[in-house]
């Protein structure tokens, strides 16, 4: 597994971690001790970055990842939480005083009396341009309750903003193979201020794993049954914002393109490995809800690629997902 330093943090993190949503809610029922057998399977194959938050089952996924971490205490792994969708999504809500409840809050349930890394979680676009709440979050460093401290966004011009910011540490964004407008300033930006960037939904809710039909059918629980429409929180969180018939079409196309770039390899391990890649990326965080799932995601973090397979990709989305979602998010 390689590893690169997580931005501002000073980590270093495996290329491929470990989003841990999955285990809390939303994507079907986990019980305790699968949940633990992939946090094992990730950590054995090694991957070191966790990505959690405190609203994934209400703070189940933290508490699963405190008790791991608690049997096993000289295990090197980054733990990353967000914050902040336990109120109501309202600017005024991102205070100091709601965050030092909010992270004590995860401090308790991960075991920990620092916090690795907190994210802000999707806040309102406003946020991202407030002195004050930068201010906040320096204080929750001073005051030793945070490590370092990023955001996590669904838009562009949100990641640009927090890159410009001096204390941000990373920025979580969404990208893949469906999902390509990072790579044109949000990228470049990074790299340019030693800002981190976490790469989430790598596979798109799962399409570009190639497994899913127009007749594959989800959990009543599982968020790519009721947020197709953004019915709960942002539509691009599901499929990428990608209509599903639309995404299973181009998902088969991708996974042709895989089997020929990684004949040995997924189609899943493929659209990994094209994340992983670019300049910029410090890691990529899919989920797992087996361990098998978390052992071949890891594998994806040697895998090398034909230069030729981007300009594919790249064809690929400006053919069939570019209208879709580029200028949306």
């Amino acid at each position: 597994m390689q590893t690169r330093i997580l931005g501002r943090t000073g980590r270093s993190v495996s290329i491929i971690g470990l989003g841990t949503w999955q285990l809390g809610a939303d994507w079907g029922e986990v019980d305790e001790a699968d949940a633990l057998a992939v946090l094992d399977a990730a950590h054995e194959s090694g991957v070191t970055l966790f990505d959690t938050a405190d609203v994934y089952g209400d703070g189940r996924s933290e508490s699963l990842i405190g008790r791991w971490l608690r049997e096993h205490p000289d295990a090197r792994v980054t733990v990353a939480t967000k914050m902040g969708r336990r109120m109501p999504q309202e600017h005024e809500n991102y205070s100091l005083e709601h965050f030092r409840a909010w992270t004590d809050r995860s401090r308790a349930k991960l075991g920990v009396d620092t916090l690795d890394l907190v994210q802000l979680h999707c806040p309102p676009t406003s946020v991202y341009s407030d002195d004050r709440v930068y201010d906040a979050l320096d204080t929750l460093v001073d005051e030793g309750a945070v490590a370092n401290y990023g955001v996590s966004v669904e838009r562009v011009e949100e990641a640009l903003a927090a890159i410009a910011r001096p204390h941000v540490a990373s920025v979580q964004i969404i990208l893949n193979a469906f999902r390509l407008k990072p790579l044109d300033e949000v990228l470049p930006a990074a790299r340019e201020a030693g800002v981190g960037i976490i790469a989430r939904v790598p596979l798109a809710s799962g399409l570009l794993s190639g497994r899913y039909t127009l007749d594959t059918r989800f959990p009543q629980d599982d968020h790519r049954n009721f947020n197709r429409h953004g019915e709960s929180f942002d539509v691009g969180e599901t499929f990428s914002g990608v209509d599903y018939a639309t995404g299973v079409r181009a998902a088969a196309e991708f996974t042709e393109l895989a089997r020929r770039a990684a004949p040995d390899a997924t189609a899943a391990q493929v659209a990994l490995a094209w994340v992983a890649e670019q300049p910029g990326v410090s890691t990529v965080i899919p989920g797992a809800r087996t361990p098998e799932q978390a052992r071949a995601n890891a594998a994806a973090g040697s895998l090398e690629l034909p230069d030729e397979f981007g300009a594919a990709v790249r064809e690929l989305y400006d053919r069939e997902i570019r209208a879709l979602v580029h200028d949306r998010w």
